[in-house]
């Protein structure tokens, strides 16, 4: 194992963030995160889950301490890097899908490699790798709104692997997903994280969870008050 392979993939050291005079939504969080691990992160509305997740994809900053991704001090960095970072390191997979409505299947998940500028041989080489492995290639020409919930988030999971972030993000993937394809969601996530993906997922859900994980957190207050690791599966 090589020195970097053995370094944590994220590495929060005394996290806190605070909005305005409010109470603080992360209080002085430590937390490691080691390369091929599924995180869940559980805790009730209000608890710092989603400020976690933000923090983690460049799009807020800590009030204090440290934020380190992939060797990358992500709480130091300029707007601009920040994009860039997102686009390479960051694959992110939401409620609510966020695709656009009028784009194909293909051209939604080809974005993040036009975006960060990859030539359009390789990069439909890759989408085309990626519907077809997560089921939805015979969709590739519809528009996302003909598609079900759960292909939806497929293809949402494809867009965000596109450009092979070593970390995928995950906020409440099966929220939306009625419980068939919730399931069909699970077995997708896990899938990918036998495979080494390396995946940070907020949720309610404890089937999720549970089905999901190698460990999992709970947050109360901006602090873990639960840090559990799964059985071998």
């Amino acid at each position: 194992m090589t020195p970097s392979e053995a370094e944590p993939l994220i590495d929060l050291s005394e996290v806190g963030r605070t909005y305005d005079d409010g109470p603080a939504a992360l209080a002085g969080l430590n937390l490691r995160v080691a390369r091929g691990e599924a995180l869940a992160v559980l805790g009730p509305s209000g608890s710092g889950k989603s400020t976690l997740l933000n923090l983690l994809a460049g799009l807020d900053r800590p009030s204090t301490g440290r934020v380190t991704v992939d060797g990358l001090r992500v709480d130091a960095l300029s707007e601009a890097a920040s994009a860039r970072y997102r686009r390479g390191r960051v694959g992110m997979v939401f409620q609510f899908f966020n695709l656009l409505d009028d784009l194909t299947v293909l051209d939604n998940v080809l974005l993040p490699a036009q975006l960060a500028g990859t030539a359009r041989g390789r990069a439909a080489a890759r989408a085309a790798e990626l519907l077809e492995r997560l089921g939805v290639a015979r969709h590739a020409r519809v528009r996302p709104g003909r598609l079900s919930g759960g292909e939806r988030q497929r293809v949402a999971v494809a867009r965000a692997l596109m450009n092979r972030p070593p970390l995928l993000l995950a906020d409440e993937p099966t929220g939306a997903l009625d419980s068939a394809s919730g399931a069909d969601v699970r077995d997708l996530l896990r899938d990918l994280n036998a495979e080494g993906q390396t995946i940070v997922l907020v949720t309610h859900d404890l089937a999720l969870a549970e089905a999901c994980a190698t460990r999992t957190i709970e947050l109360v207050d901006g602090r873990v008050t639960r840090d559990v690791r799964a059985v071998a599966r």
